[in-house]
């Protein structure tokens, strides 16, 4: 007999050089906490949507569009981007995928962000800018998980389980097609955990 793996779920994980990743982060730290102290309104939408924490998502959303350290960015992520759209085999009929939106996120201590996924879009990802220890991962679910039914528990973690975390470390950054849902569990640690997710869309 023979087993076969079908329909994978592709994620990509990677890091910036530490000497592009250093200066950068340095510089998207300056910028995103600036942002919060002016952003009364996505202070606002955080303290609604995203207890305990700040996110520009409901506010300022296409910060690539709006500064040249968030387009360098956009930049460094392009050549990835467009291998694992490759590596997707996605047919774009000629057109491109774009960073349609980016915005940042910072977790302090006992923050979480629920599970969810990106509609309307085709690729998202995270990269992290200050991960200090303990700081949770991306938890991505397993899309089948809800058509399991009778089956009993799997053993084992990580792609033989049922989730699989991606770690968070500063100048990482994670890719994964946008209806693959994912959460960020509790942060347990101190200081607070930055991070700027974005969305690409081919339409």
């Amino acid at each position: 007999m023979s087993i076969a793996r079908l329909f994978p779920t592709l994620v990509v994980t990677g890091r910036l050089r530490a000497s592009v990743a250093g200066p950068l982060n340095a510089a998207l730290l300056r910028e995103v906490r600036q942002l919060r102290r002016d952003d009364a309104a996505g202070r606002a939408w955080s303290t609604a949507n995203y207890p305990g924490g700040y996110t520009s998502y409901g506010s300022a959303c296409r910060l690539h569009r709006a500064s040249p350290t968030f387009a360098r960015l956009q930049g460094l992520l392009a050549r990835h981007v467009r291998a694992y759209a490759r590596a997707l085999r996605l047919d774009l009929g000629g057109r491109r995928l774009e960073m349609t939106d980016c915005w940042v996120n910072v977790m302090p201590r006992g923050v979480a962000h629920g599970l969810h996924l990106h509609p309307t879009s085709t690729i998202s990802g995270t990269y992290y800018v200050q991960a200090p220890a303990l700081s949770p991962g991306l938890k991505l679910e397993d899309p089948r998980l809800d058509r399991f039914m009778a089956s009993p528990p799997r053993r084992g973690r990580g792609a033989a389980g049922t989730w699989v975390t991606v770690p968070a470390r500063a100048g990482a950054f994670v890719l994964f097609e946008s209806w693959l849902r994912h959460e960020v569990p509790v942060y347990r640690g101190r200081g607070e955990r930055v991070s700027i997710s974005f969305n690409y869309g081919w339409f």
